[in-house]
């Protein structure tokens, strides 16, 4: 029996005389659809993103898993099983890896020791509101600000506007000889500094050994990698800094605050966490706010910076906060100390 479409184009008749409805999609076009989301999930699911541009790419992994619904609306108007199955999972996928960073995770540990409250803000060359910055120290009591792309003229306006006044241990990275002036780095805090240090990388990563009364010494570092962007030379740059980023170690508690320019999405990223890192966005609930957005325009919105801490340390609140100037948010986070035995 024929159940193909009439010569002209009407849906054959059903054995009981209905007509059966033809699909509103064609089933190629919505696999045509349904492919580049199912590659992405099999990248993000694989962590087997390489080079350029497939890096930068998967910092889109939140955009992707909430426009996934497109190709799984396509794939179900198709009424194409396969298909409908590829785009379902690949929805899956994609969601499963972006939606529990809304939810808080367990702490590793329940320190009960003295509080470190620290702010990092990438600064956009110097360009953030210093004034801005002094009354978000000032507002959340911060022990401690990590700022990243520092200009001799940011850290003019940051003095003028009070921040050694508020926290006056100041440990100030310029630009090197080579790089643009917007390649410094700074941190000011009010805790008593025992070294004064930086970690190797494409721009200025001060870090700093501070006094934490009732606690271990804690070292902080303003990261501020390569961004992943024109080409594969600069993934690779990017890859490398994070690959110089310090492990957590026994006789100090780290902490690593700052402009990572990587997502959750990204495998290096991933890496880095499993050498002993807890990411404070993620243990409290607040991993789905985005810190990075363009200064006109406001998309797209990415999570690009990001406090981790040493497993001995228990975060216990993080604020997204935005500074005006900056393509960046602030991150206000506080952590406790596991006390001194």
């Amino acid at each position: 029996m024929n159940t193909g479409p009439l010569r002209d184009g009407s849906a054959p008749a059903r054995h009981d005389g209905t007509v059966s409805p033809s699909p509103r999609v064609p089933a190629r076009v919505a696999l045509a659809l349904t492919a580049p989301w199912a590659g992405f999930a099999a990248l993000r699911a694989l962590g087997a993103e390489r080079g350029f541009p497939l890096v930068p790419a998967l910092s889109f992994t939140p955009q992707a898993a909430l426009s996934s619904v497109l190709p799984l609306t396509a794939a179900l108007l198709s009424r194409s099983r396969g298909v409908t199955a590829l785009a379902a999972g690949s929805a899956l996928v994609l969601g499963a890896t972006v939606l529990p960073r809304a939810r808080p995770t367990p702490p590793v540990s329940d320190a009960d020791g003295p509080r470190l409250r620290v702010v990092s803000l990438n600064t956009l060359h110097g360009r953030a509101d210093a004034a801005t910055v002094v009354a978000l120290v000032r507002e959340h009591d911060a022990d401690v600000v990590a700022l990243m792309e520092v200009t001799p003229e940011g850290v003019t306006a940051l003095v003028d506007a009070g921040i050694a006044d508020l926290l006056p241990h100041g440990h100030v990275m310029p630009a090197g000889p080579e790089q643009p002036p917007g390649s410094g780095g700074a941190i000011w805090t009010r805790l008593e500094v025992q070294q004064r240090t930086m970690v190797p990388g494409r721009f200025g990563q001060p870090a700093v050994r501070l006094t934490v009364p009732g606690a271990l010494d804690v070292e902080l570092t303003a990261v501020h990698t390569h961004p992943p962007l024109q080409g594969p030379a600069r993934v690779a740059d990017w890859e490398e800094d994070l690959r110089e980023l310090p492990d957590p170690e026994d006789g100090v508690l780290r902490v690593l605050a700052g402009d990572f320019n990587a997502t959750p999405d990204h495998a290096s990223f991933r890496r880095l966490l499993r050498s002993g890192w807890v990411d404070v966005a993620r243990a409290t609930g607040a991993g789905l706010r985005s810190t990075w957005s363009p200064v006109h325009g406001g998309r797209p919105r990415l999570t690009l910076d990001h406090v981790l801490v040493d497993e001995r340390i228990t975060p216990q609140w993080l604020h997204v906060v935005h500074v005006p100037g900056s393509d960046h948010r602030a991150l206000v986070a506080e952590l406790r100390l596991p006390a001194l035995a």
